[in-house]
């Protein structure tokens, strides 16, 4: 299903893109178009059994125009230097879009974590940790979950950096457990901007979200909240899947329901009567509405030519190839792209990273009220520049206001020797 494109040169094709659309000097879209430096570490720890292994790790530092480095870190056995890469410009651009004072960070180690204990997850977390203190602070770069990782490893990350520094310093990292310093609504606030991206998407293009046919392809914490949030709106969520495959229930599934039951058995497949269906045949579904939310290159070049869905919202970072953007601007499909749609993440991780410096906490209504705010002006703004600058697809909009705002930044700072 997917094609082996580089994550890092689809970045780079996206930027190129928007970049027409820019006033600023070639110069300055080469250097936004890589990351200022990138930690390539090799971790070993001890294993249950006595043993010692060596993994490798990442840590990409983007870009830091306007504040601090920030993204996640994912344990996934398909983490390399180039996606890390990806991914931190991706954050550069993700935060510029919503205008979140961060920069773009991201990092990563290349294991499978279902074949190691928790014991044995946190000495690798701890060690990696202790590798990525030097390069990370409150001011610096502010790492946060992704892939396979949450609250527990943030926390493991934040005690180790506070040990080691012999301070208190919560907001070194976000995405940490209330207890330790956490953001009430962080763990569901990626699926609530892809809801709120649905939403704002359907009225500005005069459709109804509610009653609309809706696919979700991942059902980790994005694809399930983002579901959930959408069948509360009024869609209608007729399909889900994961890997180990998808359902389908014409009639509409119960997205709660769905979660509980991949709980309790590790997958969606066998959820009542619904049928059974493949990844592909979920993302080609004739459906008002695509939320794809895995990883990235889902969808490419050939695929997209046999996707029926009217707009697609990428809950995911990355998940269409270039080509695959091709065909579907060229067969009149509306993308609202992953740096406006999944960004409710790292919005309330800056809301989490506030109340740690300020030392008082807000309550869950406030935070979703906050995110709303930030998520359908950002919309206003990308369909602003959509409209106004003649471009070719939401994408190149977003990216076209964020480049704006991270070269209007370099600017003003000049340089210097």
């Amino acid at each position: 299903m997917t094609e082996q494109t580089n994550p890092f040169e689809s970045f780079q094709e996206q930027v190129d893109d928007a970049a027409a659309s820019v006033d600023a000097k070639d110069g300055v879209i080469t250097r936004l178009k890589n990351p200022e430096r990138v930690l390539e570490t090799n971790l070993t720890f001890e294993r249950d059994d006595g043993s010692l292994e060596t993994v490798r790790a990442y840590r990409s530092q983007f870009n830091g125009d306007r504040g601090p480095y920030k993204g996640g870190i994912r344990y996934h056995p398909g983490v390399t230097r180039d996606e890390v890469k990806a991914l931190s410009g991706w954050m550069a651009y993700k935060c510029a879009v919503v205008d979140v004072p961060y920069g773009g960070g991201k990092g990563g180690i290349a294991i499978d974590p279902s074949d190691y204990s928790e014991s044995e997850l946190e000495r690798l977390t701890r060690s990696f940790a202790k590798e990525l203190r030097p390069i990370i602070g409150e001011d610096r770069d502010i790492p946060a979950p992704d892939v396979n990782t949450g609250q527990r490893e943030m926390n493991w990350i934040k005690d180790t950096y506070e040990t080691l520094e012999n301070t208190t310093a919560p907001g070194v990292i976000t995405g940490k457990a209330i207890d330790s310093g956490g953001s009430e609504g962080r763990v569901e606030a990626t699926g609530r901007s892809v809801a709120l991206a649905a939403r704002e998407t359907f009225d500005w293009l005069d459709r109804d979200l509610a009653g609309a046919s809706v696919a979700v392809q991942g059902y980790g914490n994005a694809g399930s909240v983002a579901a959930a949030l959408i069948d509360e709106l009024g869609g209608n969520v007729v399909a889900v899947s994961d890997s180990s495959g998808g359902i389908h229930a014409p009639e509409g599934l119960d997205p709660r329901a769905v979660k509980e039951h991949k709980t309790e058995t590790g997958a969606v497949s066998g959820y009542g009567d619904a049928a059974s269906i493949t990844n592909e045949e979920l993302l080609t579904m004739d459906v008002d509405l695509l939320v794809p939310a895995a990883l990235e290159n889902a969808i490419n070049g050939d695929l997209a030519a046999d996707v029926a869905a009217d707009v697609i919202v990428e809950a995911a970072n990355g998940p269409l190839t270039p080509r695959a953007d091709d065909v579907l601007v060229e067969n009149g499909v509306h993308v609202v792209p992953d740096i406006f749609a999944n960004a409710g993440g790292v919005t309330v991780s800056y809301f989490e990273w506030v109340q740690n410096r300020q030392r008082f906490y807000w309550t869950e209504s406030r935070v979703n009220e906050e995110l709303e705010r930030i998520i359908t002006e950002a919309f206003d703004g990308i369909i602003d520049a959509y409209e106004g600058r003649d471009v070719r697809d939401l994408r190149t909009a977003a990216y076209v206001v964020a480049i704006g705002r991270i070269v209007d930044a370099y600017g003003q700072a000049g340089s210097w020797p």
